[in-house]
């Protein structure tokens, strides 16, 4: 019986760490979501400023901080 219980419950603890592992693994955003401004567009995003996570120095032409100016 005490077996029973401890083997229960080691499932219980094996079941919640692959439960949680599963979670830690999703898709990271990526570093430079757009190849172009003509995906950055197509996706709605222009004047995108040197601050933004999205901001690549290649789609600044003008090198005025603002990449894929509308």
């Amino acid at each position: 019986m005490i077996r029973t219980i401890g083997l229960l419950i080691a499932t219980v603890f094996g079941a919640l760490a692959i439960g949680s592992a599963a979670s830690a693994t999703a898709d990271p955003v990526p570093l430079a979501p757009y190849n172009n401004c003509t995906e950055a567009k197509q996706n709605g995003d222009c004047d995108i400023p040197s601050s933004s996570d999205k901001y690549q120095p290649k789609l600044d032409r003008d090198q005025d901080g603002l990449g894929c100016e509308c």
